[in-house]
């Protein structure tokens, strides 16, 4: 599969839901590879395993280095690696709100709960302890509060009534196994998805003032100003007319402008047929790691470029304060 996602995985232990991850990366449809496995322990078996299915191993000792460093290197090698997320398999750190920072919802965690019941450790028992009929597990993008992130999916577990910690701890891992994967799966393959991509273009247009959505030889697009007198200033583009791309048309600064743009960074723009000769230019948008702050940056541009001179006059004013 082209451009499938690469998910770096952190463990401490065995690394059983790393494995999960690393066996349904191997199926020729999933949207992610493994492209490294590390954690805080140098001798974690999990590392052994992946070091035998012919994954990138870094071995790394946050005891020995300390938490700044071991933290500060996990990031280098991250990026050395490529990794598009990280996914968290039993990695038993803390993350620094530094850390968690820079990878703003490309961390997911998978946790044997159903959040936000029970956060932190022994979460069988606790459920056990509450009487509760049914425990499961979660998977959640990782924020820098303790098992606080959005949900992305769970599995509920029948707790039996002769259950113990480590009965339902078994149980409940299967379940881990089975979620973790199809729910990175998701989450991995959202930013692909045409419908998705038009829904965060349009959050990010019309932000922008007295902005409306309206097609444009149907496709979905956005204007300023009037009713009657509006202007396009973002226009969707779905692998038209031969270009084989899922993106965003803009208004740019002219001709010389676009064959820069274009012949510097073909991965990330395109001249568009027929609307290329009135300086629209294409921003690929069905990759991943896509730089939505840049992208809402062309937005703002190309708005500028069409909006009515007095609300750029108010936009420049408010913009000074």
């Amino acid at each position: 599969m082209a451009d499938r996602a690469k998910v770096a995985v952190l463990l401490s232990g065995r690394g059983s839901n790393m494995a999960a991850l690393l066996y349904a990366a191997k199926a020729a449809d999933c949207p992610f590879r493994i492209a490294l496995v590390s954690g805080d322990k140098p001798q974690a078996p999990g590392l052994l395993l992946a070091e035998a299915e012919g994954v990138p191993v870094l071995r790394l000792s946050a005891k020995e280095l300390g938490r700044e460093a071991f933290f500060g290197q996990l990031d280098d090698k991250l990026r050395e690696a490529g990794a598009d997320y990280i996914a968290l398999a039993g990695f038993m750190r803390i993350l620094p709100a530094d850390f968690v920072g820079k990878w703003t919802n490309r961390i997911l965690n998978i946790h044997p709960s159903l959040l936000p019941k029970y956060k932190g450790l022994d979460t069988h028992q606790k459920a056990l302890d509450a009487g509760d009929r049914v425990a499961g597990c979660s998977v959640h993008i990782v924020t820098p509060e303790l098992d606080d992130g959005p949900i992305l999916a769970q599995t509920e577990v029948a707790v039996l009534p002769d259950d113990s910690a480590e009965t339902l701890a078994a149980r409940v891992l299967i379940a881990e196994h089975q979620l973790y994967p199809r729910a990175l799966a998701g989450y991995v393959s959202r930013e692909l998805d045409p419908s998705w991509i038009e829904q965060k273009v349009g959050e990010l247009a019309l932000e922008l003032p007295e902005t409306r959505s309206k097609t444009s030889h149907g496709s979905p697009a956005w204007r300023v100003g009037s009713e009657s007198s509006g202007k396009f200033f973002a226009i969707m583009w779905d692998r038209h007319h031969g270009e084989d791309s899922i993106g965003v048309l803009v208004k740019c600064g002219g001709q010389d402008e676009m064959a820069h743009l274009t012949e510097s960074e073909p991965d990330i723009y395109f001249r568009p047929a027929y609307y290329g000769p009135s300086d629209w230019i294409g921003i690929r948008l069905d990759r991943q790691n896509v730089d939505w702050d840049h992208v809402a940056e062309w937005l703002r541009r190309s708005w500028s470029i069409v909006a009515p001179p007095r609300l750029t006059k108010l936009m420049r004013a408010a913009e000074t304060f």
